[in-house]
């Protein structure tokens, strides 16, 4: 099996795989940007299910992610995750993106997902820098669905720009391969 990765210009919440990410914060409880674009096209049962979760295991940490049912939306499952807010890049950050990639990505495989949407973690309201972030977020995915591959992987960005950066992010790590 070979996994499929795409980079389209879109809206998340729209996507047809199986799964999409949302970009949440610790507290899980919507909020802006993505957060809170999934959660109001989701409706109440993702909040319900994110409230049990933190009931159950307290606050989702920088890197780590959950998963909820996806209520109204087309995907079957919502992966939140929790992205680092930059802090300048000597705070972790990088490593704190790269987990929640591979966290994310982790979960889909234990739950036998096929196909998963990620949106550009942490580059809105967290102000990582969007060419870093891109980098980040596909080689971290490439590396995983190495090992453990998954039928599609979409990155989802919302504007071109950030489209943009991710497609030149992609050419670098093909071309540094061959």
């Amino acid at each position: 099996m070979k996994t499929f990765v795409e980079l389209v210009q879109g809206d998340i919440t729209q996507q047809d795989t199986e799964a999409i990410v949302n970009a949440a914060n610790s507290s899980l409880m919507g909020g802006g940007g993505v957060d809170g674009a999934i959660h109001r096209a989701g409706g109440p049962v993702i909040l319900t299910e994110c409230k049990a979760i933190i009931a159950r295991q307290g606050r989702c940490e920088p890197g780590q992610a959950v998963i909820t049912s996806g209520g109204n939306l087309k995907a079957r499952y919502v992966i939140h995750t929790v992205g680092p807010i930059w802090q300048g890049g000597n705070k972790g950050e990088d490593v704190i993106l790269a987990n929640a990639y591979r966290n994310s990505l982790q979960l889909a495989v234990k739950k036998e997902i096929k196909s998963i949407a990620f949106p550009s973690i942490s580059t809105g309201a967290y102000r990582f820098p969007l060419d870093r972030a891109a980098r980040i977020a596909l080689e971290t995915i490439k590396t995983y669905v190495i090992k453990h591959p998954l039928i599609q992987v979409r990155m989802v960005l919302f504007k071109e720009s950030d489209l943009s950066a991710y497609q030149q992010a992609w050419a670098l790590l093909v071309k540094n391969v061959n």
